[in-house]
């Protein structure tokens, strides 16, 4: 589940007072995914809620990026890019082996 929480870290360092509504839409998920990642992210201390006191919404809230937070941002990122990279590579064979398929084919006829 590398790529939907890197995506949702990402859109919160952008996005900080976003509501998971907004995410999940945002992002293309469902508000449970969204809901889900988020308590994952927080109960590892990687993201902190702020809630806004002062707010007419009581239930606004602000997502901050921890210490630990930066350092597990990183690690996913990695992972995120290693992930991407396979992808990028399979296809880019996939593209490939289609090519010469289309190839060998317009030679027969």
């Amino acid at each position: 589940m590398i790529e939907p929480t890197y995506r949702v870290i990402r859109f919160l360092e952008v996005n900080p007072h976003c509501s998971q509504r907004e995410i999940a839409k945002t992002l293309g998920y469902s508000l449970g995914k969204v809901n889900y990642i988020i308590a994952s992210l927080v109960e590892k201390g990687i993201i902190k809620l702020h809630r806004f006191m002062s707010s007419d919404n009581k239930l606004a809230y602000r997502y901050v990026l921890t210490p630990k937070g930066l350092k597990a941002r990183y690690r996913i990122t990695r992972e995120f890019l290693k992930s991407k990279t396979r992808e990028y590579e399979v296809i880019v064979k996939e593209i490939a082996e289609a090519k010469r398929l289309l190839s060998d084919n317009a030679e027969n006829e």
